[in-house]
């Protein structure tokens, strides 16, 4: 058995749920919206400080779609109307619609522009520039540091050289003649190189002209020659030649004569004269005079009494002659290497000899001469 059809609006209520209130006939999501065809508008280039306007998209001409009508574009459809809202009732929600799918034979392009950097300020620049000749003067600095190391060594190495060779001669010239001397060498070759391979070519003597020993006012001027230094068959090298001058002023006579000779000196109180024409040398004093002659005896300078007077009367010679030769002797004789006096004459300053040797042979050790020892 069944129940008859119920008339609309006669609707049983449903039990255990509460009745729904009557809403407008129009109530509900409204019809979907036609999507919106792609716009026809070209792309618009956005312009950017520092970089030249590119040509607008709308002056180049599109090439044809494939499959679309030419013609000007359609205008978009009306929207659609939407019902009138209710009063007192919420608005109706509108559903998220989605993006309208591009079309496909239509490629949206994006252009992109990077912007130029703007240049670096000037003062940037000035550092750069200060920084880069600052980076430039510092290698120049150590270039040059490099370079003056690099010459300084040689030059030290020479100067040291110099020294210690120097030194040595000096000593032993000081030794033999009592008096302090200056030693010098040839420019070429080097006394490093000299000093290394112990060959020296030239070396110049000078003594300070204080004294030869006793003799006082003398002084001693010596080149030598050829020298090599070689610890050989009990020899420290040889020397190929020596020459050298003694120069004995008139002064330095006087005073040798005064402190030497006490029998003629104590009468010895005037001037000492040279006569180069006869060369001879004149001894005067307030009572006494004596005449001398300078002569080699002995590789050495002796001075002859030619004659002697005092208080008017001649005096003995053997005595006066024996206290010169020791003076004589002391100052100019008996020295190393075979030097003798070779020559003597009389200058209007006094007394001057010529010494010499050659191919002389430097003892080891000092064995024959202890001024020798430390060459």
């Amino acid at each position: 058995m069944t129940n008859p059809p119920v008339p609309p609006g006669n609707e049983p209520p449903d039990r255990g749920r509460p009745p729904r209130p009557a809403g407008p006939p129009n109530r509900g999501f409204p019809p979907r919206r036609r999507p919106l065809p792609p716009s026809e508008s070209p792309t618009r280039h956005i312009p950017q400080p520092g970089r030249p306007p590119q040509p607008s998209a709308r002056d180049v001409p599109r090439p044809q779609q494939p499959g679309r009508p030419s013609g000007p574009p359609q205008p978009p459809p009306p929207p659609l109307s939407r019902p009138p809202q209710q009063p007192g009732l919420p608005p109706n929600p509108r559903a998220q619609q989605p993006d309208p799918a591009p079309h496909p034979h239509e490629q949206l392009t994006t252009r992109i522009s990077i912007p130029t950097p703007p240049p670096p300020p000037a003062d940037s620049q000035e550092k750069h520039k200060r920084g880069f000749f600052k980076n430039r003067t510092s290698l120049l600095l150590i270039l040059l540091i490099v370079a003056l190391v690099v010459v300084a060594v040689p030059i030290g190495a020479e100067l040291y050289a110099r020294h210690v060779a120097s030194t040595k001669v000096a000593n032993a010239v000081q030794c033999e003649v009592q008096d302090s001397s200056s030693v010098s060498f040839s420019p070429a070759p080097p006394v490093l190189w000299q000093y290394l391979t112990k060959d020296y070519s030239d070396i110049s003597v000078q003594t300070s002209g204080n004294q030869v020993r006793q003799a006082k006012g003398m002084k001693v001027s010596l080149d030598i020659r050829d020298i090599k230094l070689n610890n050989a068959n009990n020899s420290a090298g040889t020397i190929g030649s020596l020459n050298g001058t003694v120069t004995w002023s008139t002064d330095g006579i006087k005073q040798s004569i005064q402190a030497a000779v006490p029998v003629l000196g104590k009468f010895v109180s005037g001037d000492v004269t040279t006569n180069p024409s006869d060369g001879t040398v004149s001894l005067k004093g307030t009572f006494a005079s004596a005449t001398v002659k300078p002569q080699i005896v002995n590789n050495g300078l002796s001075l002859q009494v030619v004659s002697l007077a005092a208080l008017g009367s001649t005096m003995s010679t053997a005595t006066v002659q024996k206290n010169l030769d020791d003076l004589t002797s002391k100052a100019t004789q008996n020295y190393p290497l075979g030097i003798h006096a070779d020559s003597v004459k009389v200058t209007s300053s006094g007394v001057e000899g010529a010494f010499s040797t050659s191919n002389a042979t430097i003892p080891s050790g000092g064995s024959q001469d202890p001024c020798l020892a430390n060459l």
